[in-house]
């Protein structure tokens, strides 16, 4: 294979060029040739296809850093359908043109669907990335777990998970992390402790909402902030209890500090956040107020009159607030971890696709012997019987729901991933950069201008391929 192509798609993490930098390293190292797609599969969309070359002469771009969040080729949730045949066609025209041999996906699920049209002309692997830790399984048989039903109101279809198996062994994990979660939960980590104060000081109560959709898992890395409530989005929310607790709370220590995932749900299966029915491209609702739908429900049910019997406020709605976590758990310098294994996992991607290793996923895996190493394993394996793939929930032994904390094989989870998981250079990079007095006399340089100086475009109009020989 001489020559493959790299595009980064869905939402942006903190890993992403470290995983490009993995496998244009690894690409150098086996002689092959690396073609960058601009803004994921809408690049192949484009009839002019921005491009460029990541390692000419077998070389590493230099404004391809690992240490930089984000990604340098620029990211989309435009995703292609199989569907339209005459598009497709288009697409394996233009790969052809660039005398493309193989291409690697570096994203979710959503990215996994995407890349599957192409697969069938082309070999197409994936690269994993995510802030929500949720592509893999939870041990190998769970996508045969979920069973297709017809809401008896909208009369549509819908999926439903059976009940998970109870003995789970961590070492069952089939992708134990994506690069992109470590730092997420750093950041999250961060934000946690720093609201702790204000609410401490403030005799407040806070709610802090963090991403991840339909799994818990960013939710549950933010008890690394000692939050004195986790709810998770897989369990729903038992509110008389949970009303006790904060009560309980309060009245010992005078401050109340709740982690809750976007998705969370009431005991009717309805998640809070839905207060609108807009999707984003992916066609995934967006989760636009759990925090403040929670705030409000504290407010009502506690009342002023709480808060004023014990001097603190006058109203319930100054006692209690609400803050998103948001965007930046996806941006900034990836963490250790995140950068090692995202790199390796890059590399893994090449090996797979020179193998002629067609519709595979490279993976992190962990076990007692070896510890963390990479795999890889079919895309098939993630699908259930209608070839649709899920996000991984939390599994439900990783939370003790009772006392609204991970659960001693959640603590287990959490640690194989975190107790080394910062470096020394995470740390220095602090004190060196963050307060440089250069940063006061010159303004942010983007590394997209660097980028627009190596992009290259397709001739549309020409018949003849490969037209960009490099």
């Amino acid at each position: 294979m001489r020559r493959i192509a790299l595009l980064t798609a869905g939402g942006d993490t903190p890993a992403l060029n470290a995983t490009i930098f993995g496998a244009v390293e690894r690409a150098n190292e086996l002689r092959v040739q690396v073609v960058g797609i601009i803004k994921g599969f809408g690049g192949l969309l484009d009839p002019n296809v921005p491009h460029l070359r990541l390692n000419p002469l077998y070389s590493t771009i230099p404004e391809l850093d690992p240490r930089c969040g984000g990604t340098i080729l620029g990211s989309s949730r435009t995703y292609i359908d199989d569907s339209h045949a005459g598009e497709l066609q288009l697409v394996k025209k233009r790969l052809d043109q660039l005398g493309i041999e193989g291409l690697i996906c570096i994203g979710g699920d959503g990215t996994l669907n995407g890349m599957q049209p192409i697969s069938q002309f082309m070999p197409c692997v994936l690269a994993p990335k995510t802030i929500d830790n949720d592509l893999g399984l939870n041990y190998l048989d769970e996508p045969n777990e979920w069973v297709r039903e017809v809401d008896p109101e909208s009369k549509k279809e819908k999926f439903r998970k059976l009940p998970s198996k109870q003995d789970l062994d961590l070492e069952d994990i089939v992708n134990f992390a994506t690069p992109g979660y470590a730092t997420a939960v750093y950041v999250c980590v961060q934000g946690v402790q720093r609201i702790r104060t204000t609410a401490e000081s403030h005799r407040r109560i806070a709610i802090v909402e963090v991403m991840g959709r339909e799994s818990g898992y960013l939710a549950l890395g933010a008890a690394y902030g000692q939050p004195d409530i986790i709810l998770i989005p897989e369990i729903p929310l038992d509110y008389e209890r949970f009303e006790r607790r904060v009560r309980d709370l309060y009245d010992a220590q005078k401050n109340v500090v709740i982690v809750i995932g976007e998705g969370l749900r009431d005991q009717d299966g309805k998640r809070l956040g839905d207060i609108s029915q807009s999707v984003d491209p992916a066609g995934n609702i967006i989760f636009s107020g759990a925090a403040e739908v929670l705030q409000n429900m504290l407010v009502d049910s506690m009342g002023d009159h709480y808060f004023v019997s014990r001097k603190r406020h006058e109203q319930a709605a100054a006692a209690t607030f609400t803050r998103k976590i948001g965007h930046t758990q996806r941006g900034g310098r990836p963490i250790r971890f995140d950068r090692y294994y995202a790199t390796q996992l890059g590399g893994k991607a090449v090996d797979l696709l020179v193998q002629r290793q067609n519709n595979y996923v490279a993976i992190l895996q962990w076990n007692e012997q070896q510890g963390f190493h990479v795999s890889s394993i079919n895309g098939n394996a993630l699908r259930d019987s209608w070839r649709g793939i899920h996000p991984r929930l939390l599994h439900p032994s990783f939370y003790d729901e009772h006392r609204y904390q991970p659960s001693k094989l959640g603590v287990n989870y959490l640690s194989r991933i975190f107790d080394n998981a910062i470096g020394s250079d995470d740390l220095e990079i602090l004190r060196e950069d963050l307060f440089d007095t250069g940063h006061l006399k010159s303004r942010y340089q983007s590394v997209n201008v660097g980028i627009h100086k190596h992009i290259r475009y397709l001739s549309s109009g020409n018949e003849e391929g490969p037209i960009d020989p490099f």
